[in-house]
């Protein structure tokens, strides 16, 4: 009210002056060049340059900035979304917010500032702004406290997070097996990967909502359709197997749609890269891929083995071990091109096994596994 009266009271002083000389300020009555008050508009260009600098501030500061931050994941309000920022603290959250809440004078030439933040307490930040420019050929500067208060939330991510919302399940089981904790370790790491990635992109809403060990396997419960299909893809990506989807309808939103939660069911092959089988009544092989159709190395000879395109990934086998089952013993001789005599690893009886290519014939030990259908010497 103050101001709008001085205003009032400078524009009927200035239309005063002006039916005069026109070369008074109309706020103190010094004398003022005419050239400068004819290339000036509107009232206030009526002013001397020291009332001028008077009336007006060099910079316009509000009374307080509030940050809303999140008290769970430490996302800012921005506008009318929230923002990931990865601050360890809001020093410069806090600058960034008094940069945005103050203007300078649209007049003021050559402005420059600096800013000393002052840590009053765990949510109160205390901005020490000090500005300098240049006024109508007049040096000025001003400083100005702007308090930032921070406001602690929970964002609506975190909040359908602690509610447990969730709009796909991604369940890893397997074929003749349980999952090993290898895979399950992996299929939920492969969720929160998914989930950093997209966080990067700027995408809010993915999260993991809860990982679970349950009877056969593991459940993994999403926060989108899409996230779900992205992480049951990757899973078979890694793993080989393949996975089908249904949907089941949970409930209606505010325009009447219907929603829908789709699980996604992982089937992982009956093998794993590292198992021993043996095919039929063919000789044993150590499992090395699992995606598509299955592959490995012949124990016997060391050649190429690769299921047939009917049997894919599960080729109707026995399991003899896995490789960890291998034990170092002393290789005696190499009889033939065929056949080497080893140390049995239990018996220390020598034993003649099959001469695999894969063999060093000049290393004193090698790895070999027991089965029942022999002793096999293992690739190194």
């Amino acid at each position: 009210m103050e101001r709008e009266t001085r205003h009032l009271q400078a524009a009927a002083a200035y239309r005063v002056s002006m039916s005069g000389s026109g070369e008074f300020c109309p706020r103190c009555g010094n004398i003022i060049e005419r050239e400068d008050t004819l290339s000036r508009e509107g009232v206030d260009s009526a002013l001397c340059d020291a009332c001028y600098i008077d009336e007006y501030d060099l910079v316009d500061a509000p009374d307080r900035v509030q940050v809303r931050v999140c008290s769970q994941c430490g996302a800012v309000h921005r506008g009318n979304r929230w923002v990931d920022v990865g601050a360890e603290d809001y020093t410069d959250i806090a600058i960034d917010a008094v940069t945005e809440a103050l203007s300078v004078h649209v007049d003021a030439t050559s402005i420059s500032w600096q800013v000393a933040p002052e840590q009053v307490d765990e949510t109160t930040i205390r901005m020490h702004c000090q500005f300098s420019g240049v006024l109508r050929e007049t040096p000025v500067a001003e400083e100005v406290v702007v308090p930032v208060k921070l406001s602690r939330e929970t964002c609506e991510r975190c909040g359908r997070i602690a509610g447990g919302s969730y709009a796909s399940v991604v369940q890893v089981r397997s074929t003749e097996r349980d999952p090993s904790e290898e895979e399950t370790d992996r299929a939920a790491e492969i969720a929160h990967e998914l989930v950093a990635e997209l966080e990067d992109k700027g995408d809010r809403e993915a999260f993991v909502t809860e990982v679970s060990d349950v009877a056969g396997g593991l459940d993994i419960k999403l926060s989108t359709n899409r996230l779900g299909e992205q992480v049951a893809r990757r899973i078979v990506r890694d793993f080989g197997g393949s996975y089908s989807d249904y949907e089941t309808l949970v409930t209606e939103d505010a325009d009447g749609n219907e929603v829908y939660r789709v699980t996604y069911a992982v089937h992982l092959p009956p093998y794993r890269p590292g198992e021993v089988i043996s095919p039929g009544d063919e000789d044993p092989v150590l499992v090395e891929s699992v995606r598509g159709n299955l592959k490995g190395t012949r124990l016997t000879t060391g050649e190429d083995y690769e299921a047939n395109y009917e049997d894919g990934d599960a080729p109707d086998a026995d399991r003899l071990g896995t490789a960890d089952d291998g034990e170092e013993t002393t290789l005696v001789a190499v009889t033939d091109e065929h056949a080497v005599q080893v140390l049995h690893p239990r018996t220390y009886e020598t034993e003649s096994v099959a001469r695999p290519d894969y063999l060093d014939p000049d290393a004193e030990t090698v790895s070999v596994i027991d089965t029942r259908e022999g002793l096999f010497v293992l690739p190194t």
